[in-house]
Order: C-alpha cells, then sequence, then structure tokens
C-alpha cells in the first residue's frame, strides 16, 4: 500500500494525468533489463531481448532468469540494472563529447556500481586507457558490494574509496562528478518495500537538505568548467528541479539541455523518466557546468591522491581451462572439482573464454581457489 500523502502529492509533482499512469504502472511487476560489458560480451546472450533506447549497451529481457546460476553473470560480462538507471549513462555520454583524453571522473555515491560500471564503459570506448575514474561509496556496509562488482567488471582504471564527501573538497581535480544522491526512493517502490515504509513528506525535506549538503562538501573539488551530472530515483521537485535551480544558483553552474528524449519527460532543469511511461523505475537527471574555465588547472593523479583500491591485478600467467556450465556452477559454489587433463599446477579457470577465478589442479581434484565473500550460496543442482 503506497502512503497516502504520496499519493495526494503526486499530481502536483508531475502532473494529473501523469501521477495516474504512474500509480498504475507501480503496482505491476518491475521489467527486467541488463547492460553487457562492451569489452566482454558483443552480443545479448538472452533470447528476444529488446534494446533501451537510451543505452547501447542495454537490452529488456522478456523474464527474470536466475541470474546467479549464470556463469557469465560471474564473470562480469553484463550488469543488472534497470533501463532507467541507464539513462544517467546516457547523459554522461553526451557530456564527454565535451572533453579530450586524460580526464578525472568521480563517481560519488557508487554503490552497488550500476553507474560506475556505465561510466567505466563509455569511457574506455571513447578514450581507451586514457582516463581515471573513482568510485566512491561513503557507507562501509555498501562499499564491499561496490568494490566486488568493480573488480568483476574489470577495468584497471577504475579506483574505489570509502570516503565522506567532505573529504574531496578544497582540490580541483574532477572534470566531471556524477551525482546520484541519496534520496526519498520514491521511483524504487514497486521494487523496494523498505521505501514505502520509510517515506513520508518529512523525509522528503531532509533527503533535499542532505543532497545540499553532499554537493556544498563536494563542489570544490570540480573543476571550474567541469560537469556534476546530477540524479535520483524519485519523483518530487524538491529532490530534482528544486536542487538543480539551487546548485545553479548558489554554487554557481549553469543548467545543460541535450534536447529530447521520448518517452523521457522534459522538466523545467532536467529529465523525468516515469514507470508506465517508460518500463523501468523512476528516474531523475540533470545536468550542470560549473562556472569558470579550466584552462589553468592541471591533471591529478586522484588515484594516489585519495588512495584509491585499484582491484584488477595484472594478467594472470598461469595456464587458463575451460570448463563446461556445470564444473563452472560447481566451481563458483566453491566446490572441489576434477580436471585431469589440465596440467598440474594454478590455473585460471574460464567459462565461454572468459576468467572465472584461480584453481591449482593436483590431477585427482582440482583445489577450489575461488574467493569465500564471492562464491555461490544456493542451491546449483
Amino acid at each position: 500500500m503506497l502512503p497516502e500523502a504520496f499519493v495526494r502529492s503526486l499530481p502536483a509533482e508531475i502532473g494529473p494525468e501523469r501521477a495516474q499512469t504512474v500509480l498504475t504502472a507501480l503496482s505491476a511487476e518491475p521489467s527486467v533489463s541488463v547492460r553487457l560489458n562492451p569489452a566482454k560480451l558483443a552480443d545479448c546472450p538472452f533470447p528476444d531481448a529488446e534494446r533501451v533506447p537510451w543505452s547501447p549497451y542495454g537490452y529488456l529481457l522478456k523474464e527474470r532468469p536466475v541470474f546467479t546460476l549464470d556463469p557469465l553473470f560471474h564473470a562480469g560480462c553484463y550488469y543488472v540494472q534497470d533501463s532507467s538507471a541507464m539513462f544517467v549513462g546516457e547523459l554522461f555520454r553526451r557530456v564527454l563529447e565535451r572533453f579530450g583524453p586524460g580526464l578525472n571522473v568521480l563517481d560519488l555515491c557508487a554503490a552497488p556500481g550500476g553507474k560506475t560500471t556505465d561510466l567505466a564503459a563509455s569511457l574506455r570506448e571513447r578514450f581507451g586507457d586514457r582516463f581515471s575514474l573513482l568510485a566512491n561509496e561513503v557507507m562501509h556496509n555498501r562499499f564491499g558490494i561496490l568494490r566486488s562488482n568493480v573488480r568483476t567488471w574489470g577495468d584497471p582504471r577504475v579506483g574505489v574509496v570509502s570516503r565522506d564527501p567532505s573529504a574531496f573538497s578544497g582540490k580541483e581535480v574532477f572534470d566531471i562528478i556524477v551525482a546520484d544522491v541519496p534520496c526519498s526512493g520514491e521511483g524504487m517502490f514497486r521494487k523496494d518495500e523498505k521505501a514505502v515504509e520509510d517515506w513520508s513528506p518529512e523525509a522528503v525535506d531532509f533527503c533535499a537538505a542532505r543532497q545540499r549538503r553532499i554537493l556544498s562538501d563536494v563542489w570544490s573539488s570540480l573543476k571550474p568548467g567541469g560537469i556534476l551530472l546530477y540524479s535520483t530515483c524519485t519523483f518530487n521537485r524538491k529532490e530534482n528541479d528544486g536542487n538543480v535551480a539551487w546548485i545553479a544558483s548558489e554554487l554557481g553552474a549553469d543548467i545543460l539541455s541535450f534536447g529530447d528524449f521520448p518517452p523521457v519527460v522534459r522538466t523545467e532543469h532536467g529529465y523525468a523518466l516515469l514507470p508506465g511511461l517508460v518500463p523501468g523505475e523512476g528516474q531523475y537527471a540533470a545536468v550542470l557546468v560549473k562556472n569558470g574555465t579550466s584552462g589553468s588547472v592541471r591533471t591529478a593523479d586522484i588515484f594516489s591522491l585519495f588512495k584509491a583500491d585499484l582491484p584488477v591485478p595484472p594478467p594472470d600467467p598461469y595456464p587458463t581451462y575451460e570448463l563446461d556450465r556445470q564444473d563452472a556452477l560447481r566451481y563458483l559454489h566453491g566446490d572441489a572439482i576434477r580436471i585431469p587433463d589440465a596440467p598440474p599446477g594454478l590455473l585460471t579457470l574460464t567459462y565461454q573464454g572468459h576468467p572465472l577465478g584461480p584453481g591449482k589442479n593436483l590431477g585427482s581434484r582440482c583445489n577450489n581457489l575461488y574467493p569465500k565473500d564471492r562464491r555461490i550460496r544456493m542451491d546449483i543442482r
């Protein structure tokens, strides 16, 4: 049951007709979508999938498979991400046209890593190795999953840190900051019961104020002329257009527009993706350019400056051994497997040519060296 105050307030926020469309959609089953890792997969592995209009890597699936039982998922060949959230990646690609190689990017509120991996794919496609992406998550209980997902994605130019936004202040080192800020979560109501339980008008006010505090803390780390890509997964004006207007007037920025993306709704200052008009959940995004010019600001090594964890090791020197699906799942489950025709010693075990992790072949068995914190816990039979 949706909060009554939310239902009453929605028509004023997005218009009566759109409000009815959204409320009807929030009672339906959510869509399922994935985004490919273009460094690992060229074609979607799911039959009859449909392209997400605003993502070159995104696909809408007909039904939800058991992703845990797909070795390609564990190999980082794709990321399960809501299609509306992928719109932030499209605006990011439009922004990249303003920059050359060597840029520094901060994903400020990055866990669990969906937008981080989307940014990484776009940066690599455009600039190769000539970029630095720092993914930050202040909540320590969420930082672990961010680090794990970045490691699985496998881009060596992505570092991870856990810092309060204020830790970045006073250092004009970032060309782009992506801030998918904590919000009241109205756009996630059909996926997250806790978001429904926690919602109140007071929570909206609290979130809007916290978002302004976060942006104030990090603003001085953005270079003059740099880009802020601001996003939430909520519908109300206070957290969306209202905060964008506040950023422009109080922090000093111009609001940018990139035209229309039907059926995405143009708002006064940004873009709103509304369930019922789009297949995915609720998402808002806007783009601002900081006042000033960045010509005199030097490029910094942000990985060293912020002591980033760069989780991707050097290329594995060990021989590879290809597993079939059954043995791949047993390996990912943490079970011992037998591969008597493989060479003895340390191996990199693969599935469809994609590395899963290490093992030590003893002939009679292969010791499982897959990290315990990443193993499949469900029944794989």
